[in-house]
């Protein structure tokens, strides 16, 4: 109570104080009112509009120069081109539209600033213009959502065309999980009411369901390149997203429901390490770690790049830390790989023993 007191008499002695300055500033003669521009006024603000702009344009080009190298290398995916050309292609139209409106818009708040005598003139319409300035952002708007359409409907076609690779994500506070359709291709049936921990049946697979004794489940995710992958992703408790931003991939993983991707990676990881932009990369991450190490003393292990699948929502406390690693490789290495994996059923066969 003492407190909410005496922050009420600090607002009122505020007030009072404020009261009193305005009384003040009436009671001074003056030969004219400080709170009208004047022509000098309107002129440095025209000045300043003008200096805004060089600020805006100076900043936008010192963030390209600056951090543009922080930008995704080359796609990994087929589709990832398409992506990338749209990405861009908006990019450049919304940066041209930024460049001429905003020099437009500070030029005309110097030109036709308030001088004294000068009085607007008042333009009821014109149509032509209105015309003009309707008609050209409904076409450029029209042809990047067609465009953009095109181009979504193409990358979200999930379809079992060209022999894909079948395999699920889930998702769940704060991890990953993969799971392989095995030799027949085919996931087996899952439910979350049927995960029994003591079992090691972590993903609530059915074990009735002959399509399921084969998969494989493990915690990294090995792709073949130049394969074609459907992932089928569910989430076990909130809303996850998984996002591979290598392979330009994202799709919300949905408590309840399967959503589905797909997309067919086209560099390997060791060709990827190869790329100049990944190269570069690594060589400046692992500059700032040998910085770090010498200040702090602690030993920070140098990066090496890898593929990585992260959750790009906002899941929960250790949200940042929810990703987990992919590998891409050759076929050769991939069944390699695989073939030293166990199946869910001889997990299920060695935990009852």
């Amino acid at each position: 109570m003492t407190t909410l007191l005496t922050l009420a008499v600090l607002v009122l002695v505020a007030i009072a104080i404020w009261q009193m300055t305005k009384i003040f500033e009436l009671s001074q003669l003056r030969t004219d009112n400080s709170e009208v521009a004047n022509d000098k006024d309107n002129k440095n603000n025209g000045y300043l509009m003008f200096a805004f702009l060089v600020f805006i344009y100076g900043i936008t080009i010192f963030s390209f120069a600056k951090y543009g190298k922080v930008l995704l290398p080359e796609a990994a995916s087929e589709h990832g081109s398409d992506y990338d050309t749209l990405m861009l292609i908006s990019m450049v139209i919304i940066f041209i539209v930024q460049i001429i409106t905003q020099a437009l818009l500070h030029y005309f708040a110097f030109k036709y600033r308030g001088e004294k005598g000068k009085r607007a003139l008042f333009y009821a319409d014109n149509n032509r213009l209105e015309f003009i300035w309707t008609i050209i952002p409904v076409i450029v708007l029209a042809g990047l959502i067609l465009y953009g359409l095109y181009t979504w409907t193409n990358i979200t076609d999930v379809n079992d065309e060209d022999d894909p690779l079948v395999v699920e994500l889930y998702a769940q506070q704060f991890n990953w999980t993969a799971r392989y359709a095995g030799d027949d291709n085919t996931l087996g049936s899952a439910n979350v009411r049927m995960i029994d921990i003591d079992k090691a049946n972590v993903l609530g697979l059915d074990e009735s369901d002959p399509y399921a004794g084969d998969d494989v489940i493990v915690k990294e995710l090995h792709l073949p390149v130049g394969r074609k992958v459907n992932f089928k992703m569910r989430s076990q408790d909130v809303l996850h997203s998984a996002y591979m931003p290598h392979f330009r991939a994202q799709m919300n993983c949905v408590p309840g429901m399967i959503t589905e991707f797909s997309f067919t990676p086209t560099y390997t990881t060791e060709e990827m390490r190869q790329n100049p932009d990944v190269i570069e990369k690594v060589k400046r991450t692992n500059q700032i770690r040998a910085q770090k190490s010498v200040e702090t003393g602690e030993v920070i292990d140098p990066w090496e790049f890898d593929y990585v699948l992260l959750c790009n929502k906002i899941c929960g406390k250790s949200h940042y830390n929810m990703q987990m690693k992919i590998i891409v490789e050759t076929e050769e290495e991939y069944n390699a790989w695989m073939a030293s994996q166990q199946t869910f059923k001889n997990t299920m066969t060695a935990s009852a023993q």
